[in-house]
């Protein structure tokens, strides 16, 4: 059989499924009902130093939904609310009763050496298995100066790389932002600052619009709003780039994240670098039962494959990405109609003549393709309803 074990940094992982840092790791007596559900570990909410301000905005979530699901979140979250004491103290609790769980110590403070080492030096005294460094919240740590401010800025991001590398007891991953122009140099940046490892992405910086028939913002705090992280599967490509582009500039392990719904979207991760993944949006949306589908598609998945575990799926796919000027120019790839399946609606025509290429035509109800206006762009094959084309 197939094992969803897994080790990172010398780290044991009993699956690859962790929850990420957000509201389904806020407190301690949920993280123990995640644990009791299969999770295989958890990345707590963000701890900052105790006398880092943190007052929340009410409600702070908006949703982007297609006809029957909501595909994306729009959240202006703040850090934990909890103590430092409260943590180190639930940390000892949860590695009493599953020591076999892997524990993730999130971490802010503001840009001073001696916050960041004082946070870090207290942590390293408890059974914590590593650190995750935010430097990639978009939302009210900005204005801060830290969060997204850190992220983005090559210098500080590797200069607080090093101050807690200097005092660190534990691996330590940086998470990064997609909130760049270039997460490559993020990457190459902390990576030469010492990190152990790297996670991605926190949310992607966005806002979800407007209620028409009210004119007020979806996310109405008393008649204001603001930009927030949006999360779920409308970020899922982005992360995928994101981590892909981390992979092919760096060997260090990636905890990979945004948009996983299922365990397909995991393996996706995997095929471009990630070590294992994490889960936010999808259990504030339907809960940790999320889970248990999760673990069996995944091994399910491993055993029909023939692989023995999941480092037989890692970096599988980055071989075959690429710039644009390295993509195969020719041939072209036309359109091949089965016209059994066509039902004749005439939209794979009508599109093409629309968009620029004029390729399609209706000839005594077949669609035909003509060769010498087609330009393969493909667009046809998805519009198709009845998957008719290929």
């Amino acid at each position: 059989m197939a094992t969803l074990k897994t080790k990172i940094l010398g780290i044991d992982f009993e699956n690859p499924f962790l929850l990420a840092s957000a509201p389904p790791t806020a407190l301690i007596e949920s993280i123990d009902i995640a644990f009791e559900m299969g999770w295989g570990g958890a990345v707590l909410k963000t701890i900052t130093p105790d006398d880092l301000e943190m007052i929340e905005a009410s409600p702070r979530y908006a949703a982007l939904q297609d006809r029957k699901h909501i595909i994306g979140l729009q959240n202006i979250e703040l850090l934990s609310h909890q103590t430092i004491k409260y943590w180190c103290d639930g940390i000892k609790f949860l590695k009493q009763k599953y020591p076999t769980k892997v524990i993730i110590a999130s971490i802010m403070a503001p840009v001073s050496k001696a916050a960041w080492q004082d946070l870090v030096k207290i942590l390293n005294d408890t059974p914590a298995d590593a650190f995750e460094l935010n430097f990639s919240c978009p939302h009210g740590m900005p204005e801060k100066g830290i969060g997204m401010a850190i992220g983005t800025d090559m210098g500080i991001s590797s200069e607080i790389t090093k101050w807690v590398k200097e005092v660190a007891q534990k691996p330590v991953f940086i998470k990064l932002s997609p909130n760049v122009s270039n997460i490559s140099s993020i990457t190459w940046a902390v990576e030469q600052a010492g990190a152990d490892g790297l996670a991605a992405i926190n949310t992607v910086q966005g806002f979800m619009g407007f209620d028409l028939k009210t004119l007020m913002p979806n996310l109405n705090v008393n008649g204001k709003t603001t930009y927030g992280g949006c999360s779920g599967a409308m970020v899922r490509p982005i992360g995928l780039r994101c981590v892909a582009q981390m992979r092919q500039t760096s060997s260090l392990p990636i905890l990979g994240m945004g948009g996983i719904c299922t365990w397909e979207d995991a393996v996706q991760y995997m095929l471009v670098g990630s070590d294992a993944v994490q889960v936010c949006t999808e259990v504030m949306l339907n809960g940790y039962k999320v889970i248990e589908p999760m673990l069996k598609g995944l091994q399910n998945y491993l055993e029909e494959k023939g692989f023995k575990d999941i480092s037989e799926l890692k970096d599988k796919a980055i071989p075959f990405i690429s710039s644009h000027k390295d993509l195969p120019k020719t041939p072209l790839a036309y359109p091949q109609i089965d016209h059994e399946k066509c039902g004749r609606c005439g939209k794979c025509v009508s599109i093409c003549s629309e968009i620029e290429h004029q390729a399609l035509q209706l000839n005594d109800g077949n669609v035909v393709v003509n060769k010498e206006r087609c330009e393969g762009c493909g667009l046809c094959r998805l519009v198709c309803p009845a998957g008719a084309i290929k």
